[in-house]
């Protein structure tokens, strides 16, 4: 069946004959991403995960992000944009959504890689990005009440090791929920393009070149949050280990690059609880629910990772802080 959609992609796109079989890419926990070598060139291909396409809100939301992918090319940033075909960059097969992409011969870092360098130049392009079409605008912010006690009741009956981990964090979890939920009605009114997530597997290096991937989550959002969330990932967030200089590095270059830095932190760290809802989607997966048995597993992977991500950041509040 994949075979041919291979060659239905081949035939759609007009990219010639398949030189050798597409090879799957390590990448996000969402969609799955080949490599495609045929005879007019090599290709990346993104097909979207069909339980997302199924949201009511993807369409529109694929849409404005493309908008937005346009105008950071027209702006010179170093991004993979989708490839256009006949006026459209989402194509369709048969229900199978993707994007074709040029090839970029770059990999993603590894957490131990990534130096101050990268931080400067990461915080550099951020603020670039953030520079572009910033407004004074109160960005809309659905307050999360997440039940946890539902998840930790249902997953006693598929995975008791799972439920047992939310049940330790009980208290964490609303509290942090509750503190999140705070935070961003106090956020400064100021709204502007942002990636949504350009941390250290979006963003591919070949020696000091790089190119920025991963942009269907480009969306008007409060740069303030997103500043203060790379900053973290690219100095050592999802290893539990944040680097102080690296922190400072992000920042810094963030600021001499243009970009305005706000004036509460402590605000800015309550209201980064955007993985309590990345917790709760993989539970969700975890559950088997609206996904595939390949992303059951993931889904209960990346809820004893995210869980454990949740705990340090709780922990290093003040460490944090004081960093920066």
């Amino acid at each position: 069946m994949e075979f041919e959609l291979w060659n239905q992609i081949c035939n759609q796109l007009n990219l010639g004959t398949i030189k050798e079989p597409p090879r799957p890419l390590k990448g996000g926990f969402l969609h799955r991403v080949y490599s495609l070598f045929t005879a007019k060139g090599r290709y990346a291909v993104k097909l979207l995960n069909p339980y997302v396409m199924q949201r009511e809100t993807a369409m529109d939301n694929f849409r404005r992000a493309e908008e937005l992918e346009t105008l950071l090319t027209q702006h010179g940033l170093p991004i993979l944009p989708a490839l256009s075909f006949r006026g459209k960059k989402l194509q369709e097969i048969n229900g199978q959504f993707f994007y074709l992409f040029d090839w970029f011969e770059g990999r993603s870092l590894k957490r131990e890689e990534i130096k101050e360098s990268h931080c400067c130049r990461i915080g550099t392009l951020l603020a670039q990005i953030h520079e572009i079409d910033k407004r004074e605008q109160h960005v809309a912010h659905n307050e999360l009440h997440i039940d946890w006690d539902y998840y930790i009741e249902q997953l006693a009956c598929s995975n008791q090791d799972l439920s047992a981990l939310l049940k330790r964090n009980r208290s964490l979890l609303y509290e942090s929920q509750e503190r999140g939920n705070a935070a961003l009605k106090t956020l400064p009114p100021v709204i502007t393009i942002c990636h949504n997530d350009m941390d250290c597997k979006n963003v591919l290096w070949n020696g000091d070149d790089c190119r920025i991937i991963d942009l269907e989550c480009l969306a008007y959002s409060n740069p303030f949050l997103e500043l203060y969330e790379m900053a973290l990932c690219w100095s050592g967030y999802e290893d539990c280990n944040i680097d102080c200089q690296r922190l400072k590095a992000f920042i810094q270059s963030y600021s001499d690059a243009g970009g305005e830095l706000p004036t509460d932190w402590e605000t800015l760290h309550d209201g980064n609880y955007g993985r309590l809802e990345w917790l709760e989607y993989n539970v969700k997966r975890s559950l088997g629910r609206n996904c595939s048995v390949q992303e059951q597993s993931i889904g209960i992977s990346e809820v004893q990772n995210t869980m454990a991500l949740i705990v340090y950041y709780y922990k290093e509040r003040n460490h944090i802080l004081n960093c920066i």
